[in-house]
C-alpha cells in the first residue's frame, strides 16, 4: 500500500526502550479524496517508532467498497523495506515491476521486498464488496537494504492452540514456523480468541512485541486494548498473556529491536535527507519517461502512476 499523504513528514526513527504496556492509539489517515477509504495508523508515532523492524502499521475496514471505492492505488515506488499485506476480508490484486502478479486473500501473506527499489500497484477486485485488513512495513537493516527486490506468497495453516485459532505468517510461535524469508528475526501471527479465553504464549525474550486488536477487547501486558489499538511490550519477557474480554481477533507482531536509525518519507525508507531526495528524483524521472531504472520496468497495464509529493523548499529536519 502507498502512503498517500499529501505532505508526509520525514521521520528519523529509533528503537528506544519503553515502559511495559504502552498503549498506542491510532490516527485516521485518508487514502485519497473525500470518498476514499481511510486507515488507522499506529506506527510510526512520537511515542514509538519501531516494534522490532516493524516500522509502519495501517489497519483498515471493514469498509463497504460501494461507499469508499475500495483500494485503488496506482503504481508507486518503495525502497529499503518489505511490505506485508494481510487481509481479513476482500481481495486485492497486486502487480509489480519484478513481474509478480498475485492476489491478496484473507489468511494469506503477500510479502514484497523493495530493497534497492521496486514499484507496485494494488486494486481491490471487482468481486470485493467489503475490504478489511492490515498493511505493514518492515525496515531492512543497513547491510541488506539494497538487496534485490522480490515477492513471496504464503498461506499458513490454521491451528488450534489452547482453544485459540492461530495463523503464523512470519517467524515461529507455538510450534508453527513460517518459511518466508526476512532480514531480521521477526514474528507475525493472527490470533482469534473466544470471549473469556486466556492464552499464555512462550515468546523470545530478545523480542519486543506489539498486539494490534482488530476486533473485540483483550487484556495484555497489564492493559486493556479495544479494536484499533496497538499495545507495545518491550523485550525482556519470555511469556505473553492474552485474555479476551469479548470475541477477539488480533495481530501479534514481534522482533529483535532494530538498533538503527532510519528516515521514512512518503513510500521511501532511507538513511538521510539527501538519499530520500534522490529516490524521489529518480521516481519522477522513471514514471514520466517510462524508462526502467532503480524501480524496474513498469507493467504495460499501468496507465497511471502516482507522483511523489513535493519536498519542502527548506531542508527537512527529521524528528525522533
Amino acid at each position: 500500500m502507498s502512503n498517500l499523504e499529501a505532505a508526509p513528514e520525514e521521520l528519523t526513527c529509533t528503537s528506544a526502550p519503553n515502559d511495559r504496556g504502552r498503549v498506542l492509539e491510532p490516527r485516521s489517515v485518508p487514502l485519497g479524496g473525500p470518498r476514499a477509504m481511510s486507515v488507522r495508523r499506529t506506527l510510526p508515532q512520537r511515542a514509538q517508532s519501531f516494534i522490532g523492524a516493524w516500522c509502519f502499521v495501517d489497519h483498515y475496514g471493514p469498509d463497504e467498497v460501494a461507499a469508499t471505492g475500495g483500494m485503488r492505488v496506482a503504481g508507486h515506488p518503495h525502497t529499503g523495506l518489505q511490505t506485508v499485506s494481510w487481509l481479513f476480508r476482500g481481495e486485492i490484486e497486486h502487480l509489480d515491476t519484478t513481474g509478480a502478479h498475485a492476489y491478496v486473500r484473507p489468511g494469506e501473506l503477500n510479502l514484497m521486498t523493495a530493497g534497492a527499489g521496486i514499484a507496485h500497484s494494488e486494486f481491490s477486485t471487482p468481486g470485493t464488496d467489503v475490504l478489511h485488513g492490515a498493511q505493514l512495513w518492515l525496515a531492512l537493516p543497513e547491510k541488506h537494504r539494497f538487496t534485490e527486490p522480490g515477492f513471496e506468497h504464503y498461506a499458513p495453516p490454521v491451528v488450534d492452540v489452547d482453544g485459540a485459532q492461530m495463523l503464523v505468517f512470519l517467524g515461529s510461535l507455538a510450534g508453527q514456523v513460517s518459511p518466508v524469508h526476512t532480514f531480521t528475526p521477526l514474528l507475525g501471527a493472527e490470533i482469534t480468541l473466544p470471549a473469556g479465553r486466556e492464552l499464555r504464549l512462550d515468546i523470545d525474550p530478545a523480542f519486543e512485541h506489539g498486539v494490534l486488536v482488530d476486533r473485540g477487547s483483550v487484556v495484555t501486558a497489564g492493559v486493556t486494548a479495544a479494536a484499533g489499538v496497538l499495545v507495545h511490550q518491550p523485550a525482556g519477557s519470555d511469556t505473553l498473556a492474552l485474555r479476551a474480554e469479548s470475541d477477539t481477533r488480533l495481530l501479534l507482531l514481534g522482533g529483535e529491536p532494530l538498533g538503527e536509525q532510519i528516515v521514512m518519507w512518503w513510500n521511501f525508507v532511507g538513511r538521510s535527507h539527501d538519499e530520500i531526495a534522490e529516490y524521489r528524483r529518480e521516481w519522477e524521472h522513471e514514471r514520466t519517461s517510462r524508462q526502467p531504472g532503480r524501480f524496474g520496468r513498469m507493467p504495460a497495464e499501468w496507465e497511471q502512476t502516482i507522483p511523489a509529493p513535493e519536498l519542502p523548499n527548506v531542508r527537512l529536519r527529521p524528528r525522533s
